[in-house]
This record gives structure tokens, C-alpha cells and sequence, in this order.
């Protein structure tokens, strides 16, 4: 810790012991005096005056006053003035108060109950965080707390929550203006006030809502809250859910280096997972999601959080199961697979329930992980027709993703998706449109309303071009020329010297992969669209191979189907000098087998070059090849077998599903004389 941090740092933990022994002095307990809020604001609200011996209501300054006592109507000037200073909230100005119409105002706010004592009834709270729930804008919270008699405060916490849900925009709030008015003013005035009778549930409620509202942690409110909740909490006494939401609270306020916050974590790892109820089970992996459990902090305490969850996923509801999924991505928990299939196996009972942003995170963890099992699939596939048109379009959008990296080629999903995907275009960001058109290409499948897909696809890059990224117009352009699909009227300007520069980053060369998107998009107008003219991709942009390792235009071929192949060949050609083996082609491509014959159709030695009349390139299709349901290429693989064939070979598919039927050696031989050499009753070697 810096010399800085570690001055403000102790200065703030001063300002809070002051503030305690504040609050300790004797004196105004013995005359039954209360601070009091600006009068006339706040008088309706809480009782903040007591009787002076004249029998008029004063204020606390007012007794150390040679200017006498205030009145109820006009109020405290010098509470007023210090009043009118304190700020609620480091980015907006603090509005000044006037007594004459704030009175009105307040006088329909309830009053607020700080203690156990004289709570509204178990139902009237209940039904206040239903209609709470209920509210969709700040102006309905504040209606909602002006309609109730008598509050607790949890339900205050609540309300603050509340409006932190309606209003929380990443790093800050929408409207920071909501801050400044009465209702929510009062609200925290009164919780400053009273912050020495309140509950620890609502001490420590009221605190993290206060840092989700991104008040000033310096302000009068979040001090007195912390020193509240750093007294109770060195009380131990505090129950695992308070202890998460108040680590929540530190973490924001001063960060994972937090002396408080240490102080909660031990307090969580003094007690026992197998002990604690699944709520408090969730808020822990949701603290330490937070930031304080990576870079393998914490190691025991989640080895022993997921070996208790592994027990009670059953009792997991969406919410749940949608969180820890999410939690163990964050926390890069690779070795607690056994906890993630439990998981996975649980999500297959809330497909339906969960909503678009559990969903998200579900599919999201599952793909980060690399798990998913047929169930889930399943369920997924029943489930994604029935809300493609109302659901949130970053769900969709993952729905896509996820079937792509799957290789799993659903009709019903893809086809329910286009349709919506023509209807709600507008509806998504251009990176979201991107991702969706790139599950159709590598899956290299065209749904039925293929001509409206793709003509909204035109018209979306024509008005919204400028906004896209540079690596998302290329993966989109890319994927739809593996479905067949030409976009000529955008290349002048993806092989535009400006795109290309756009496309590589500052100070580094573009990446491979980049590239061989770019050369096989050139190659596919030059093969399949003669007739286009525009600016071609210069050379230095052009790869010789699209084989690669990792990210590859061609999936590798497998080796033990390769062998198995070979020998066949081997017994059927004679020897293993009349074919070639992963023969580099000058369009890029990479042959699992070439074959060469010459004008009467003898196979020719691998090794000639002169007078070969005809080229059979044997392609030998293994498993990742294709879709994982279904017996249908890839969209990389489509088009290599469809540019071969355009190049001139004779394209000849070894699939892994007819090879795999062979039994025999004999079987294998005639099987590959039938396929390459179908018209050829006998071959003279």
C-alpha cells in the first residue's frame, strides 16, 4: 500500500472513531435531545425536536446558540447551512432545501421503524418487497414509500436497492439527479440519523446499497454505516449472508485490500459449507466473485464450497444454478468439472424458467468449460422456437454460439432464429448480428428463408457499415461465402488499404488467421464469381496454406482413419508411390489424397508432373468434419470440396460413418475401388 492510501486510508478509520464517540457522549441522552434535520424538511418524517423549558421545540445547536432557539417552521439556520453542504453523492450538486414546500412534500412519507420493536407485521413487509418488485422506474419507489404507514428498515435497504436496479448503468447511474430527490433524501438522512438503532440486516442492507448507488463514501451516511457495521462485525455474531453483502460493501469502497474485508473472510472461513443453508452457500460464491477469490486465494474455502454444492444442486432453483455456473467462469475453477455437470444437469430442469440473462451466463459457463451433455441439448431445441421472438437478443444471439460450438445442426432452432433474425434485425447491435450470421456458415447451413436472411443482412451492412468492427465485418463476410453467399458489393472496400489498416492493430502484423479469412474471400470471387472487377487483395495480404495450427480454415485429417485409408489404397494402387499424401495446392487448399492419372486413365506415380490429364483428390472426412446430429460438412469443409471442384479435381468423400462399416481388408479395398474408380471393372498397373 501506497504512503497515500495509507493516509487516507487511516484518516478515514479516524473520522469514523470520532464519529463513534460522538455518538457516545452522555449529554443528549440526558436531556432526551435528538439531532435534528433541517426543520420544516424533515418534520413530518421522524421526530428530531425536543421541548425547551419556554416550552418551544429546539434543535441540538440551538441550545449552544447566543442567537436563541429556531422554530419549527423556519427551522435550524445552522443546521440548514451544514446541511446544505453535505453531499449525498460526489458527481451532482446538492440541492438547497426550502422549507416552505418541502413540508408538503413529506408529509406522506412513513414513518421509519429502526428497531425490532414496533415493526410492521411479517405480511405487510412481504407485500411491500412484492410491490417493490413490481415498480420499473424511481418515481414508482418513491410513490410506493409515500403509500406505506410505518417502514423497517430493511424495507428502506430495500427501496434503496431498488432504485440502485432501476437506475445502475456499469459504473454509474442513469439519472444521478435521482439522488436529489426528497423521498430518497430524507430516506438516507433518517438512516444516518438513526444508524446506532438500526438492525445489522439493515445496517448492512443500507450500506451496500449506498456503494450500488455510488454515494460518496466520505459522506455522513457511509461513515456512520461503516463504523456500525465495523462494531458489529467485531461482535462475530454476524450470520454468513450479512457477512457476504457487507464484504460486497467493502470490496466497493475500498477494494480487495481492505482491512475490513479480510476480517469478513475470516469470519466466513471460521465456520463450516456443510453447515450453511444454500443461500448463504450462493452469497459466498457470489463475494467471491467479486474479486477477492482469483489468482488462487481462497483455494480451501472453494474446494470445500464446491464439494458441499455438488450435494444440494438438486435443490438449486435457476437463479442459483445461474450464479455459480457464473462464478466458477470467473474464478476459472477448471478442476471442479464434477460440480459444472452437476450443474449442467440441473439447468436441463430450468430451461424454460430461467430468465434471458441466466440463461446467457448458463450457456456462456457451459461453453467456457466445454461441457454439455444430450439432455440439455435437447431441452434447449424444444425450448429456443417457442421465445426466438422475445427474447433478449444477446440470449439469442448466445443460443447461436452455443449450437456453432457445438457443431450441432438444429433446423427447428436455426430456422425459428432466421425468421425472428429478419423481423428483429434492428434490434441488435452489428457485433450481435455478426455472431449470429457466423453460426449459419460454420454450421454451412441455409434456412428456408435463406433470400430475406441474407437481403437483410445486405441492407444492415449498407445503412450500419461505419459501425461495425473490422474483425466482425470480416468474420461476417467470411461466413457467408461458406454458405454460398457472394457479398461483392463490400469487398472494394474490406480489401481497401484503409480496411487493412483498420484490421491491424498498432505496431503488430495482421494475425494468420485474419489472413486466410481474407485469401479465401479473394479466392472465392476469383472461382465462383468471374465476373467481378473490383480491387483485388494485394499479394503481401495472401497466405500459401489455409493449414494451420489452432483457428484453421481446414480441419486436420484424422490420423487413424488416415492410416486405415492408406493401407487401403496401398493394396488397391499396388504401391505407395501412386499417391500423394497432404499435397499443398496452389489455391491454398491441403489434399488428404491425390491421385494423378493420365489420358487413357492410368494412375500415374505421386512424384509426375508432365501429361497428367486427370486429378482425384480423396478427401477423407473424419467425425469433426461434421456436424455432430447430422451427416453434413461443416461450412469450411463445404466450400474447400466446392472451390476443388472448381479448380478442376475430382473430389472423392471418404466418410467416416461408411469407412467405419468395413470389416475387412478385402471389404476396405473394394470399398475404395468403387468409390474412386466407380466406371472401372478392373485397373491394369
Amino acid at each position: 500500500m501506497s504512503l497515500c492510501c495509507k493516509v487516507q486510508h487511516g484518516a478515514f478509520w479516524i473520522r469514523v472513531m470520532a464519529l463513534k464517540q460522538i455518538q457516545r457522549l452522555p449529554l443528549l441522552g440526558q436531556f432526551g435531545i435528538q439531532r435534528c434535520p433541517p426543520a420544516g424538511t424533515f418534520s413530518s418524517f421522524t421526530k428530531v425536536l425536543s421541548t425547551s423549558s419556554e416550552g418551544q421545540r429546539v434543535c441540538v445547536a440551538c441550545l449552544y446558540s447566543t442567537a436563541g432557539c429556531c422554530t419549527r417552521t423556519q427551522g435550524c439556520r445552522r443546521v440548514q447551512s451544514n446541511f446544505r453542504v453535505r453531499s449525498l453523492a460526489t458527481n451532482i450538486r446538492e440541492p438547497v432545501f426550502v422549507a416552505s414546500t418541502s413540508v408538503g412534500e413529506f408529509r406522506t412519507v412513513p414513518q421509519f421503524c429502526p428497531t425490532q420493536l414496533h415493526r410492521p407485521p411479517v405480511a405487510e413487509e412481504q407485500a411491500f418487497q412484492h410491490r417493490l418488485g413490481s415498480c420499473s422506474t424511481s418515481r414508482q419507489v418513491f410513490k410506493l414509500l409515500r403509500s406505506v404507514e410505518l417502514l423497517s428498515d430493511t424495507m428502506a435497504a430495500a427501496a434503496l436497492h431498488r432504485v440502485a436496479d432501476l437506475e445502475q448503468e456499469e459504473n454509474s447511474l442513469r439519472d444521478p439527479s435521482v439522488l436529489e430527490k426528497d423521498t430518497i433524501r430524507a430516506l438516507c438522512f433518517q438512516l444516518e440519523q438513526d444508524s446506532g438503532h438500526l438492525t445489522d440486516a439493515g445496517v448492512v442492507s443500507a450500506l451496500f446499497a449506498c456503494t450500488r448507488l455510488f454515494l460518496d463514501p466520505w459522506s455522513m451516511l457511509m461513515v456512520r454505516l461503516v463504523s456500525e457495521s465495523q462494531e458489529r462485525l467485531g461482535r462475530g455474531q454476524m450470520s454468513i449472508g450479512l457477512l457476504c453483502t457487507l464484504g460486497q460493501a467493502m470490496l466497493a469502497i475500498e477494494g480487495p485490500g481492505c482491512v475490513m474485508l479480510k476480517q469478513v473472510m475470516g469470519e466466513i472461513q471460521r465456520q463450516s459449507p456443510a453447515q450453511w443453508s444454500l443461500a448463504d452457500l450462493v452469497a459466498v460464491y457470489r463475494l467471491l466473485q467479486s474479486g477477492i477469490g482469483q489468482d488462487a486465494k481462497y483455494r480451501d474455502l472453494l474446494n470445500a464450497l464446491h464439494t458441499h454444492a455438488v450435494t444440494v444442486t438438486s435443490r438449486m432453483d435457476p437463479g442459483d444454478v445461474s450464479v455459480l455456473l457464473s462464478a466458477l467462469v470467473t474464478l476459472n475453477q477448471i478442476q471442479a468439472m464434477p460440480l459444472v455437470t452437476s450443474l449442467c444437469k440441473q439447468a436441463v430442469r430450468h430451461i424454460s424458467y430461467f430468465t434471458d440473462e441466466e440463461l446467457s451466463l448458463v450457456l456462456g459457463a457451459l461453453m467456457h468449460f466445454g461441457h454439455s451433455d444430450h439432455y440439455f441439448e435437447k431441452a434447449m431445441e424444444r425450448y429456443v422456437p417457442t421465445v426466438a421472438f422475445t427474447s433478449h437478443p444477446e440470449t439469442i444471439t448466445k443460443v447461436m454460439e452455443f449450437f456453432s460450438w457445438r457443431n450441432i445442426l438444429s433446423p427447428t432452432v436455426l430456422d425459428a432464429v432466421a425468421e425472428s433474425f429478419v423481423y428483429r434485425a434492428d434490434d441488435y447491435n452489428t457485433n450481435q448480428v455478426a455472431r449470429q450470421i457466423m453460426a449459419f456458415g460454420k454450421l454451412g447451413y441455409l434456412p428456408p428463408n435463406a433470400g430475406e436472411l441474407f437481403r437483410k443482412v445486405e441492407n444492415i451492412l449498407h445503412t450500419r457499415f461505419s459501425q461495425f468492427q473490422p474483425q466482425a465485418i470480416l468474420n461476417l463476410l467470411h461466413s457467408c461465402i461458406l454458405v454460398g453467399r457472394y457479398p461483392i458489393n463490400f469487398l472494394s472496400k474490406v480489401f481497401s488499404s484503409y480496411f487493412l489498416q483498420q484490421l491491424q492493430e498498432q505496431g503488430t502484423v495482421l494475425d494468420r488467421f485474419i489472413l486466410a479469412q481474407l485469401t479465401q474471400l479473394y479466392i472465392t470471387v476469383k472461382l465462383e464469381c468471374p465476373f467481378y472487377e473490383s480491387p483485388k487483395l494485394l499479394l503481401k495480404y495472401r497466405i500459401k496454406s489455409f493449414h494451420m495450427y489452432g483457428s484453421s480454415l481446414e480441419t486436420p485429417v484424422d490420423r487413424q482413419l488416415y492410416n486405415a485409408v492408406k493401407t487401403g489404397l496401398i493394396k488397391l494402387l499396388g504401391a505407395r508411390s501412386y499417391f500423394g499424401s497432404r499435397v499443398l495446392t496452389p489455391y491454398c487448399y491441403t489434399l488428404d489424397v491425390e491421385i494423378k492419372l493420365d489420358e487413357d486413365g492410368y494412375v500415374l506415380p505421386a512424384s509426375h508432373i508432365d501429361d497428367v490429364h486427370k486429378r482425384i483428390a480423396v478427401c477423407i472426412d473424419g467425425q469433426e468434419r461434421f456436424t455432430t446430429n447430422m451427416r453434413q460438412l461443416l461450412g469450411k469443409e463445404a466450400i474447400k470440396q466446392r472451390h476443388l471442384r472448381l479448380l478442376g479435381y475430382e473430389v472423392v468423400q471418404i466418410p467416416y460413418y461408411e469407412f467405419e462399416k468395413l470389416q475387412s481388408k478385402s471389404s476396405v479395398v473394394e470399398y475404395l475401388h468403387q468409390k474412386i474408380f466407380p466406371h472401372t471393372y478392373r485397373l491394369s498397373w
